[in-house]
Parts: C-alpha cells; structure tokens; sequence
C-alpha cells in the first residue's frame, strides 16, 4: 500500500521508492481463519507479490538483518546495505510458542494448533476432517495479537461447523482468555457474551496461561486454575520482527514505539510505521494499516517540505466479523469510541448493521476478498469510508 501510494505523489526524478521484503508471496492472512473450515483453499490467499507491486518502484527480495538508523542504513542477508532518507517500518508481527512452556512439546501439530499461520491453519484443517470430537479450548496467552476479533470468530465458527456436520452434540467449545470478556470494549464484549451463552460455549475469563501440561492435557494458569483440552487451538504470543529487536528499535516485544497519531517513530523523525510494526494502541489488523494510509501519506510528505504534522490517526478500525450461519458483525471504532449499534456507512439505509448480525454483513465480509486484492494493495479508497471514524449512523449507548 505504502510504495503503490507513494509512487504516485512524489516526484520519482528526486526520489527513489525501494522495498525489501524477504517474502516472494503474498498471504490474504484474513484467510486463515477460514482454512480450519473448508471455506477458503490454500491457493484463494497465496498469491505473487510482485503482481502488487509498482513498477516504479525498486523490489529488493531479501531478509533484513539490521537497520542502523543512526547511520540511516539498513544491512541485508545478501550483503547489500540500503541507505535511506525516510525508512516506513512494515514488518508486521509473529507468533511465538516457544515462549510457553509446554506448548511446543508433544501436542504441537498433533491436538495443539494456531490459525495464525498458513501451516498451523492448514494442519489444523486437515486435524479437523476427521476429529470426531472432543473438548475443544480455544486460548489467547497475552495481548497485543493480530486481529482480536479473530478468537471470537473461530468459536463462532467452530460452532457452526461442528453444527453443519452434525456433531456440536459431541463437541464441548471454552473460549480461555486473559481478558474479563470475550473483547475489550464492553458494549460489544456483553454482545459476544450473549451469542455465546445461546450457543453453549462456555467462556474461561482473566485466565493468563503458564504452561501446557502434556500429560494432562490441560492449560494452567498463574492462579493454578487447569482447564482441560482434547484439542486447544492457541493463540501464541505475538512479537515484533526480529530485524526489530537485532537493531535495538523496539520495546520488550519488539514493536517499534510511535506516536499513535502521526505514525512518526518517538526517537527517529524520518522513521514511520505502518500496520502492526509499532506499538499503537490500534488493532494489530489489515484495516487499521488501510485507515492508517492518509494520516500516514499526509505526515511524511509534511515532513519532507519541513512543515508542521497535521494529519491524525485516530485509531479507527472497522471489522465484520463472521459468526457462521451466513451472518456475520460489523463493528467499527477507534481510539476513543468503542463500538456501537446503528447502519454503516450512510446513516438509517446502512445497508450494513453495527453490532447486530446480518446477512448483508456477511455478503460485505466476502466481498472484501475482492475488494482487498483490488484495491486496497494498490493504495486504493473504499467507496464511502474515510480514515477517520464517523459518528453518523450510530447510536450513544
């Protein structure tokens, strides 16, 4: 998104875009999710990255071992060293099991999966083609993760798969969080709590996970409470890259601080973030990086004319979340506003429902797929949303 929109408001006989990506491909990592279920394939969210990528810009495949931003330079593992005069951070954010004692040992791919990652969505779709039921613990170690909607998606989900396949009598669904509730704001955290209960999933609150005991089968937690499993789907700990931690620019997990309005880095003014790089206090999601592309655009280019950064970031995020059975969710907030009910984006016509489930909110999420490969990559606008959050159309609570 970032070398797309660049390449178009700079003038390219003064500057010259470069991106480093160690990646060749592309994951629609929206997708993931729906790996588990049979809903997407594995070729529908893998696709070339150069296809994306802006012809006049420089692609350079390649891992980065080390930024210098001191030096303004960054050091490849091909031996090249890049130097810059602006450095946009977009190295995302990674699951780490290994920093759960227990959690990679004898389970790990055999009844203990993520849906993070291509492989563990795969191997946990292929887990589930044949399961024939059990207790299924969905667990998140700690925050910040991407997409936090996502856990409480797959329970949804898993409600609705086992249904369609006949079995939800023999599958016993506990959703184990650190959270009080299902999500941290708590009109919709009450809402999610509801569609649980109706769907006889029980849920295991303020449970910081310490160790997975094997034997047992069973995740425990600080305060020693056990909570049993024949199938745990984890949500491991997320960290910044390790390009990030190797140069000495993140915090204690290596997401790059930034100032959550301008994007700009707290300790080096030519170095931006974008995504889930930084240390906002936004969404880990693909949204969040879209909405962020205006504030972003407007403050880098104000810095390179020496001017005051005006532009702000507020944090919005909007989400549809799937909740099977052809509904899905739509919520849609920012920093200060937590989600509320009303019609997106036009006011009383919608035609999408707030914090209400929905048909039409589950055509919105399957048009996305489209929508994400055509123009969001390309630094493209959705039709009739703004970067920044809108009050009409929704209800005080």
């Amino acid at each position: 998104m970032v070398a797309n929109r660049m390449v178009k408001v700079l003038d390219l006989h003064e500057w010259r875009v470069v991106i480093v990506d160690r990646d060749e491909s592309h994951l629609y990592q929206t997708g993931f999710l729906y790996l588990p279920f049979g809903i997407h394939t594995n070729a529908e969210i893998v696709r070339p990255k150069r296809k994306y990528l802006p012809s006049q810009a420089q692609f350079i495949f390649s891992e980065a071992e080390r930024i210098v931003p001191e030096q303004n330079r960054v050091h490849l593992a091909n031996k090249t060293v890049i130097s810059y005069d602006y450095l946009v951070i977009a190295t995302g954010s990674y699951i780490h099991p290994e920093e759960t004692p227990g959690l990679m040992e004898g389970g790990w791919r055999k009844n203990i999966f993520d849906f993070y990652t291509l492989e563990g969505a795969t191997k946990l779709g292929n887990f589930l083609k044949t399961w024939k039921g059990g207790r299924l613990v969905l667990n998140i170690t700690e925050m910040p993760i991407k997409c936090p909607v996502a856990p409480v998606e797959f329970v949804f989900l898993a409600d609705w798969f086992f249904r369609k396949r006949g079995m939800r009598d023999k599958v016993e669904i506990v959703f184990a969080t650190p959270q009080s509730g299902m999500f941290t704001k708590s009109y919709i955290a009450n809402v999610f709590a509801g569609m649980a209960e109706e769907r006889g999933i029980l849920v295991e609150p303020d449970f910081t996970i310490m160790e997975v005991d094997n034997a047992k089968q069973v995740i425990r937690s600080y305060d020693e409470r056990e909570v049993a499993y024949d199938l745990l789907v984890t949500i491991p700990l997320h960290k910044g890259a390790e390009v990030i931690r190797y140069s000495g620019m993140g915090d204690l997990l290596s997401f790059v601080p930034a100032d959550k309005f301008t994007l700009q880095s707290d300790k080096w003014e030519n170095v931006w973030i974008i995504g889930d790089a930084g240390n906002i206090p936004a969404p880990k999601s693909g949204s969040v990086a879209h909405f962020m592309m205006k504030p972003f655009t407007e403050n880098i280019l104000s810095h390179m004319q020496g001017k005051e950064l005006k532009a702000r970031f507020d944090g919005h995020n909007n989400c549809v979340l799937d909740s099977g059975y052809n509904k899905a969710i739509m919520i849609d907030f920012n920093y200060e506003v937590e989600p509320l009910p009303g019609k997106f984006p036009v006011p009383v016509i919608g035609p999408f429902s707030l914090v209400k489930e929905s048909l039409l909110n589950a055509w919105g999420k399957r048009i996305f797929y489209w929508v994400y490969w055509n123009i969001l990559l390309e630094g493209g606008r959705i039709p009739l949303m703004s970067s920044h959050l809108s009050m009409a159309g929704k209800k005080i609570v």
